[in-house]
């Protein structure tokens, strides 16, 4: 048979491949409780899908004869595979090989894989473990120099993330370059007390007299509740299971619809339950999460940055099986306040429905921007800004939902206005510039200064002035469109979802 040595050797070279960094090193990283990249790869990938690229990149060793004798396999692994049945790129660090530093990467590895999601418009998977390509004392010592920094392929990480979905799982603990994959994403994960995120590591910032361990420094809840990272899970599988979760909302690529998901729960489903939703005491808190939970198409709400600025809820979800990016208040958290991390969020949220085509909701329960000296500390209001000018910068379909207050700049945060105004309100909306309550003792100091009794006067003008607020006063000045029985919203907002639809792409989508 023609080329039967050839082919014999590269048999050879594939299964060395596939000893990863030799049996000691990947009992080693089982015993840590953490899989082998090629068990992640399998794992993440449909069943048989995944086509390795670069298999045969690495480093062989050869006897005096020149034939080969062993060979060292490349640390970073990518290839072509199907996540759901969708094309999609992976790409994965091999911890077992050098710690996933530069000095046994193969850089254009790396930088095809992000070229090919790129050029080719799929989208790409990261499975990081390690420094992924940062580099090592020992590879300085073996070059006999030091380099100039400077990051190949980093210019399609950055083309990547205006093109095609970028989801990056720490499965380990990542610094440098490492770290900095990570985040360059729009979806990043970490599993608790497996995945730790540095700058840099405890042995080095030790040398600046700080004594950490790897959870004290970079532990997976101190990045979620910071916003590094979106979510923290408790396994790989439940990662994995993150990532296609995340993917199923997002078209292949900027500028192609979004795929449309189960359509059975019923345009016209109206839940009796959000009559009772707000409560009637404005001061009373509740759970918007429930409405969530209730509007849109049942078990399709995808949340993501749950642990930090939390006075905003921001989620994936689905209208009559459209996908829409939910923008939410949320009253249980510092009443609902946007606070200087709540911005951020929100910016960044709005970034990625607008990079990707998807509708925004919004449901709005807003008394403004957090007030106080920590919110001055934390510029709140240059971040509460930059969140408004995202908004209003935003292309895609808004619908708006205001469900109780919205109060301030950050209120009118709520939508463009210049737009059409595709929004409705709830009978306990409440807005202004500023709250009534807290203001009326100032407002009306010299009448109360004067009065018999008052306490009675002050209830009196408290009384007239919550008439004056009546959201069907406002209604009259056609300054809001239309005040709705909460349980027309799932009905409306999937009339809003079909239609966005149309206006995006140009014409009916069944």
């Amino acid at each position: 048979m023609a080329w039967e040595k050839e082919l014999a050797e590269k048999r050879k070279r594939e299964e060395l491949a596939e000893k990863m960094g030799g049996e000691e090193k990947v009992a080693r990283q089982h015993a840590r409780g953490k899989l082998d990249v090629r068990e992640r790869l399998r794992l993440m990938a449909d069943p048989g899908s995944f086509r390795e690229i670069g298999k045969l990149a690495g480093k062989g060793h050869y006897g005096a004869d020149g034939d080969l004798e062993d060979f060292t396999p490349a640390n970073f692994l990518f290839g072509k595979a199907k996540v759901e049945g969708r094309h999609t790129v992976l790409a994965a660090d091999d911890f077992t090989v050098r710690g996933g530093a530069a000095d046994a990467a193969i850089w254009r590895k790396a930088m095809l894989a992000e070229q090919m999601a790129h050029e080719w418009k799929l989208p790409l998977i990261r499975l990081i473990d390690g420094t992924g390509g940062g580099g090592s004392v020992k590879m300085l010592e073996d070059m006999g120099l030091t380099y100039v920094p400077y990051l190949p392929g980093w210019e399609h990480v950055v083309k990547n993330l205006d093109t095609v979905p970028v989801v990056s799982l720490a499965l380990g603990s990542v610094a440098g370059l490492g770290a900095a994959r990570v985040v360059a994403s729009h979806y990043s994960v970490m599993v608790r007390g497996m995945s730790h995120m540095f700058t840099a590591g405890p042995a080095v910032v030790a040398a600046i007299g700080e004594k950490h361990d790897k959870e004290a420094l970079g532990g997976a809840d101190i990045h979620a509740r910071n916003g590094a990272v979106d979510d923290v899970v408790e396994s790989e599988k439940e990662a994995f299971e993150a990532a296609r979760k995340f993917l199923s909302y997002l078209p292949q690529a900027a500028g192609r619809p979004a795929p449309r998901g189960d359509t059975s729960d019923g345009v016209e489903r109206r839940d009796e339950a959000l009559l009772d939703a707000v409560p009637e005491d404005r001061r009373a808190a509740y759970s918007m999460r429930k409405i969530l939970e209730s509007v849109f198409d049942r078990e399709s709400v995808f949340e993501i940055g749950k642990m930090w600025g939390q006075s905003a809820i921001t989620a994936l979800a689905r209208l009559d099986g459209w996908p829409v990016a939910v923008l939410a208040s949320n009253p249980s958290f510092m009443g609902g306040s946007w606070s200087a991390d709540a911005a951020r969020k929100i910016e960044r949220f709005v970034k990625l429905a607008n990079t990707f085509g998807l509708p925004v909701v919004h449901l709005v329960d807003n008394p403004g921007f957090m007030i106080g000296l920590d919110a001055e500390k934390a510029a709140t209001i240059r971040h509460g800004v930059d969140a408004l000018n995202g908004i209003y910068n935003s292309k895609v379909p808004w619908a708006t939902v205001i469900i109780r207050k919205a109060y301030g700049v950050a209120g009118a945060a709520m939508n463009n206005h210049t737009d059409f105004q595709y929004r409705f309100a709830w009978p306990s909306g409440d807005w202004g510039s500023l709250p009534l309550e807290g203001g009326i003792e100032v407002a009306y100091k010299s009448e109360l200064e004067k009065a018999k009794d008052p306490t009675a006067h002050l209830a009196t003008i408290k009384e007239r002035l919550d008439k004056v607020r009546s959201p069907f006063r406002t209604a009259e000045a056609f300054m809001v469109e239309d005040v709705i029985d909460p349980r027309e919203t799932r009905p409306l907002l999937c009339e809003f979802a079909n239609l966005a639809q149309e206006r995006m792409f140009g014409e009916k989508r069944n």
